[in-house]
């Protein structure tokens, strides 16, 4: 049974509590006007909105797929908000992300998941390689698994590297039969026992009605920054369309998952 991704919710900045400079795009966990606090991901940082857009596509397409993921919501961000801020790159880093950007709910206490301590069931590892492989997300390694033990159970964090060839400046229309070769590298390559498995279940899970509610859920703004197609439109459907073309020939990473194991 499909599982349709719910809208995500808006919320106010309302104070910057401390900035997360291991993030090379220096993310931030502050409050917002609900009383939570939130990581926020700014889109005036390095990669722009792409990284922000490849954050909502991967963290709900998780979340379809019955992976934990942070609640993901788009924050509100005045312009007078960093004003205040002593630390000059993070004012002008506040300065630059005026307006919508994206946060996930923070998760307080949780601890960096460490494959030597904890091993993961075949199942829930395969899920977490083919929802990577499909988006082509490079960063889930050993030295970054990007997973959280929070409360006894995996939560997955930060896509943002995923889809990386949007930021190439071209159109990506023949990417969805691209090799990726990086899935070697994955923490859990070894652990995904039952990939081929979970892609068969998962690509008759995840249909264009999934995709064009996730996908129609990226603001104007995000697509209108960096126009690579020629409309807003059309380039919200090339990420559906790659999405689509890619889950069809699932078989092409799957291969390269299990090359990877032997």
């Amino acid at each position: 049974m499909s599982v349709i991704p719910v809208p995500l919710r808006r919320v106010h900045l309302t104070r910057y509590i401390t900035p997360l400079r291991e993030g090379g795009s220096m993310p931030a966990i502050a409050e917002a006007d609900d009383g939570f606090n939130y990581v926020v991901k700014f889109k005036g940082a390095g990669q722009g909105s792409k990284a922000l857009i490849a954050e909502l596509i991967g963290g709900e397409i998780a979340r379809v797929i019955g992976l934990k993921v942070p609640e993901l919501v788009f924050v509100d961000l005045d312009e007078a908000f960093g004003r205040t801020e002593p630390d000059e790159e993070i004012q002008d880093l506040l300065k630059a992300s005026t307006g919508l950007n994206l946060a996930l709910h923070y998760l307080s206490g949780a601890i960096t998941y460490d494959p030597v301590v904890k091993q993961l069931d075949a199942l829930t590892a395969s899920k977490i390689v083919w929802l990577d492989a499909l988006l082509m997300n490079m960063d889930r390694t050993a030295r970054n698994t990007n997973m959280l033990m929070w409360r006894n159970e995996l939560w997955l964090i930060d896509h943002g590297a995923a889809l990386y060839f949007h930021h190439s400046g071209n159109v990506w229309d023949d990417k969805a039969k691209q090799s990726f070769a990086l899935i070697k590298n994955h923490v859990l390559v070894n652990q995904a026992k039952q990939i081929e498995k979970v892609s068969s279940e998962l690509t008759q899970l995840i249909n264009m009605e999934i995709i064009s509610n996730i996908i129609n859920q990226i603001p104007d703004v995000w697509l209108e920054a960096d126009l690579i197609y020629p409309s807003v439109e059309e380039q919200r459907m090339a990420y559906g369309n790659f999405l689509i073309n890619r889950i069809q020939h699932a078989d092409i990473f799957v291969k390269e998952v299990l090359d990877a194991q032997k």
